[in-house]
């Protein structure tokens, strides 16, 4: 019970802020990633330290701690720069799931009947990668508004489910407990 209740709790609070704060969202993510890097990097370099401190003559300066440290504070500084090309990233891909899709319908076409509704999802995958790499901020917010409006209504389903288990669970012992009784009460 205690697992399912975190998994509540962590999915209304992110539900809660993509929907409440959708282009605040992504800043904070990028951030989030970025205080991840750094404290890497921070690591690392206090790592170096120590066992220079100790007179370790192999201790050599960790760039990859250097470099973490370094990619942390700059994603920390500029997160919007980082989400703008995430989501071009997140575009660019889409542009090609859906021309490869509809490559792909186009090719089974010389073999099979293919009805021109299969051709509707590939063409809607094509729009939206269209979108997403033309106006990145405005379609952010609508991509953050559908996952947290999902971890919200998985949230409640979630809670449901874990009241629905424990209303069982606790009949099951009450059961359980009175069958014990009879037995108890037979010998």
């Amino acid at each position: 019970m205690n697992s399912s209740l975190m998994r509540v709790i962590f999915a209304l609070v992110v539900g809660l802020i993509l929907v409440i704060w959708p282009n605040d969202a992504a800043n904070f993510i990028v951030i989030a990633v970025g205080i991840l890097f750094l404290i890497s990097g921070v690591v690392s370099l206090i790592g170096y330290m120590m066992k220079r401190s100790k007179k370790d003559v192999n201790a050599a300066l960790p760039l990859e701690g250097v470099g973490s440290f370094l990619f942390g504070l700059w994603l920390i500084i500029t997160p919007g720069f980082f989400t703008n090309i995430i989501m071009f990233i997140l575009g660019f891909i889409m542009i090609l799931a859906g021309i490869f899709q509809i490559s792909q319908l186009t090719a089974a076409k010389k073999q099979v009947t293919v009805p021109l509704g299969f051709y509707v999802i590939p063409c809607l995958v094509l729009i939206a990668g269209i979108i997403v790499v033309f106006l990145p901020k405005e379609s952010i917010h609508t991509i953050f508004m559908i996952i947290g409006i999902s971890s919200l209504v998985y949230a409640a389903s979630e809670l449901v489910n874990m009241f629905k288990y424990s209303k069982a669970h606790q009949m099951k012992m009450n059961k359980s407990k009175v069958e014990d009784a009879k037995v108890i009460e037979e010998k």
